[in-house]
């Protein structure tokens, strides 16, 4: 990709009314643009770190038996009642009249999957059912301040299983409970799973997957010895107590990012939406519903709380939107500009993404306060100075060195 090209590019100034690192960070370095509060566009970069993500959940997901489907937005009055919620979470549900029905943009999915369901099960054979998808969530936040972190509209990942009795759920609620840690390990991202309340989903107690971070908006308490850990809400004791789990640690306390939550809900919603399936005997039973969700824009803004610098963004290569961002200096210099178009052509050919600075009136100061603002995790530099050879440099670190491209093409396929 040619930075002369590409739409979106960095700004000047950090946004003024943009208080959350995350979002002063993405807008300012051309990953995200602000329609409103709580509504962001993703731009050309923020969309490939966001595939990207997306990508590595879907990997993951698929590995446990889940199949991929992609459910309606638009939802009718009628599916909501069913459950009662068209009622109990009015609160964050966008609801609206049309040609006198009844509609609400999707918070989340149970009611639909569960009809998804009731059509396509007959007998115990058909379970488990194990379909996930990635969509839309329109959500009424009145907190809309924290960028990809808080929004009213947002890319989420959510998975659901039924189930024909309580042990095979919890048999799948640990499979997918280590998937996420997969996931989140192949993001960089250190998850503690947290013990937590239900919501508006259950009234059982959840689990979600929170990242330590100073920008986060959650208070979690946990062990510092062992893996407990619960979230504000439900925790009854206070920091330096005695861990009630293993009995030696002491409990500390941290901001952190909720990234992930699953949720197991037994049989509430099939008993609500008459969710059958026969057993053995032929008697009709309700299915035992979990669900999981990942909240794929909100990883988009974790990682750029978690890996930062004062200069910029420093993404995990993994999700980053380029493995290299090419600088070209001196390009009025044919011979310069004939080297550095050749480096990008045999990169390219090599199957190495690259975003290529090829613009002549900017200045090297310029330039390289962009490289480091965006955070591509390699910067590779041809100018005068560097004679035959390269500058090769990765964002986290300080030091340059000189390579030759094929040194170079094998470090970055290594």
């Amino acid at each position: 990709m040619l930075y002369s090209k590409l739409f979106g590019k960095t700004v000047k100034a950090y946004p003024k009314d943009e208080i959350a690192v995350n979002a002063k960070l993405l807008l300012k370095a051309g990953f995200i643009d602000k329609l409103m509060a709580g509504s962001y566009t993703l731009l050309p970069l923020g969309r490939l770190v966001e595939r990207k993500i997306e990508e590595i959940v879907r990997q993951e997901m698929n590995a446990t038996g889940a199949q991929e489907v992609l459910m309606p937005l638009l939802h009718p009055k009628t599916i909501w009642n069913e459950t009662g919620r068209w009622e109990s979470a009015k609160e964050v549900m966008y609801q609206f009249a049309k040609d006198d029905k009844e509609y609400a943009l999707s918070f989340t999915h149970e009611e639909i999957v569960m009809d998804l369901i009731r059509k396509h099960i007959a007998g115990r054979k058909d379970l488990p059912v194990k379909i996930y998808h990635f969509s839309t969530k329109f959500r009424d936040e009145p907190r809309a301040k924290s960028g990809l972190l808080r929004g009213r509209e947002f890319i989420m990942k959510d998975l659901y299983s039924a189930h024909e009795n309580k042990e095979d759920m919890m048999k799948y609620y640990a499979v997918v409970t280590e998937a996420y840690m997969k996931t989140f390990a192949r993001l960089n991202l250190e998850v503690r799973k947290v013990e937590a309340s239900g919501g508006v989903f259950t009234k059982e107690h959840t689990r979600e997957f929170q990242v330590l971070a100073e920008g986060g908006e959650d208070t979690i308490y946990f062990c510092d010895q062992c893996d407990f850990a619960q979230n504000k809400e439900i925790f009854t004791g206070k920091e330096k107590d005695t861990c009630p789990k293993c009995q030696k640690g002491k409990i500390i306390s941290a901001k952190a990012i909720e990234v992930g939550n699953i949720f197991p809900l037994g049989t509430y919603y099939a008993e609500k939406m008459n969710v059958l399936f026969a057993d053995v005997q032929g008697n009709r039973k309700p299915v035992w519903l979990a669900s999981y969700g990942i909240g794929i824009t909100r990883l988009i803004a974790t990682i750029a709380e978690v890996f930062h610098d004062d200069r910029g963004l420093i993404w995990p290569e993994a999700v980053a939107p380029f493995p290299i961002h090419l600088v070209g200096l001196d390009l009025k210099d044919e011979t310069i500009n004939s080297k550095v178009h050749n480096v990008y052509k045999v990169l390219e050919e090599n199957n190495i993404d690259v975003l290529f600075d090829d613009r002549t009136e900017a200045s090297a100061g310029e330039k390289f306060s962009d490289v480091d603002l965006i955070g591509i995790p390699y910067r590779l530099v041809v100018s005068k100075r560097t004679g035959e050879q390269i500058e090769f440099k990765k964002r986290n670190e300080k030091t340059t060195t000189l390579l030759d491209l094929s040194s170079i093409i094998s470090k970055i396929k290594a």
